[in-house]
């Protein structure tokens, strides 16, 4: 199944690129995504820890299971605003 994979921010400079299309076989977890795409992108792999992930617009669980066509978002943690 293909996914598209956004990323933000810094994850964005660090994989020198917006947005990856990416292929899993079907039934592959969050978390199993994860972890395959983190190896492939090790430069990546040290922000697992603070990372948001989203899919399709909504933050996921790692046990959520991927669909054909979904979009999963790498956003690093988010901080600032008026006290």
């Amino acid at each position: 199944m293909r996914l598209r994979v956004m990323l933000f921010a810094t994850y964005r400079e660090i994989a020198d690129a917006k947005e990856l299309a990416w292929t899993a076989e079907p039934g592959t977890t969050l978390g199993q995504f994860l972890d395959a795409f983190l190896a492939a992108h090790p430069r990546l792999a040290p922000h697992r820890g603070s990372m948001l992930v989203a899919v399709n617009l909504a933050v996921a669980d790692p046990t959520a299971v991927l669909h054909e066509g979904d979009e999963v978002a790498l956003l690093p943690p988010v901080s600032g605003g008026c006290p």
